[in-house]
């Protein structure tokens, strides 16, 4: 079970990787995590990938798949894995197929979590961030108790510049121009699905759950 999950910033899809991970007891795999992997434990690849990081290079296409098709080949996934945030580009996701067809292998799921960019403007913009502890609230769907208060530690939330209307919007905006295009390429592949993810969180999941069949 070799799963893609697709979706703009804010869609709820790595919500969803990890509820997916958990049910079918798959590793959750995003290219943040392996890059620390790598560098952490020095691995040739990791060398690789931060010698262009560290000039503040974004690291190539290739390099890439070669340490995601490295974490794959691990003895953890070979019941499946959930990719989340990769591949992001067309070159990325042509380089991947060629990669696993190596090895015999394909995707078998690309899941689409569908959400309008004026619902993901409005979640995001409803989020708020305690300033001490880091705790996340949302002013709709999981407030604090006392409004701008944590909970926690009773410091003041705030809105993260991250999800400022103007900055989601910029990030959707390179979403649409880069990422959208994958859901053309994976249709064409005969692998897509796409759930409706303005319904709630457990209903999203039952309908990936039924597109997996168990």
């Amino acid at each position: 079970m070799k799963i893609i999950m697709l979706g703009a910033p804010g869609a709820g899809k790595g919500t969803q990787a990890e509820k997916i991970c958990a049910k079918y007891n798959i590793p959750h795999i995003s290219t943040g995590d392996i890059f620390r992997a790598n560098i952490k434990n020095n691995t040739e690849l990791g060398q690789k990938a931060k010698s262009y990081m560290d000039q503040g290079l974004l690291v190539p296409d290739e390099l890439v798949v070669d340490l995601v098709v490295d974490r794959v080949s691990q003895d953890d996934c070979t019941k499946g894995y959930v990719l989340d945030g990769f591949p992001r580009t067309i070159p990325q996701a042509e380089a991947l197929d060629k990669a696993l067809e190596a090895k015999g292998q394909k995707m078998d799921y690309a899941i689409d979590v569908d959400v309008p960019d004026e619902n993901i403007v409005k979640r995001m913009g409803g989020r708020r961030a305690c300033v001490k502890c880091g705790a996340t609230y949302h002013v709709v769907f999981a407030a604090p108790k006392t409004e701008g208060v944590c909970d926690t530690c009773g410091e003041d939330l705030v809105l993260r510049d991250d999800d400022k209307p103007e900055t989601v919007q910029k990030r959707l905006e390179i979403y649409h121009d880069q990422t959208h295009p994958l859901i053309e390429y994976y249709e064409k592949k005969g692998v897509l699905h796409t759930v409706d993810g303005t319904q709630t969180m457990e209903d999203v999941f039952k309908n990936i759950t039924d597109i997996l069949g168990a």
